[in-house]
């Protein structure tokens, strides 16, 4: 059953940071290699203090045509939410859902407060029943 899944058992392990004081040209690059379209963002101490998306690099910046190599990543970080890994997949789902996010950084709190994974829609797909999957995608897409 799927409510006996913690956020370890949903997530994608191997999380990649971009360096806070990195440029928002590094990070690009970074998505580009890996495939993703968003990263975590570490500070020197490697804890996790913000995500970024490739959206934010459009919007805040390239649109403004501001040069990406400029910019720290660490400036585009914004307000963070993020689970503990030990938490089950209600709760995975509630934060989600109650935040209107797509990805969800995972943080294992008992293990020092590292970055262990992220959750995304993909994650929850693989997962979760189709009912969860249903509330999840018409608490988060609809409108207001």
């Amino acid at each position: 059953m799927a409510s006996k899944l913690r956020a370890r058992d949903i997530m994608s392990g191997g999380a990649h940071c971009v360096g806070a004081h990195e440029s928002l040209r590094d990070a690009a690059k970074m998505m580009r290699e890996l495939g993703v379209g968003c990263l975590p963002i570490c500070g020197d101490n490697n804890k996790l203090m913000g995500m970024i998306t490739d959206r934010d690099i459009v919007v805040s910046c390239c649109a403004d045509g501001i040069d990406p190599a400029t910019v720290q990543a660490g400036s585009l970080g914004g307000r963070l939410h993020w689970i503990d890994a030990e938490a089950d997949a209600t709760e995975v789902l509630r934060t989600m859902e109650q935040q209107h996010i797509k990805r969800l950084p995972v943080i294992d709190v008992q293990g020092g407060h590292q970055l262990v994974g992220m959750i995304t829609e993909a994650d929850l797909a693989k997962n979760l029943t189709d009912e969860q999957i249903a509330e999840f995608a018409t608490r988060v897409y609809a409108t207001a």
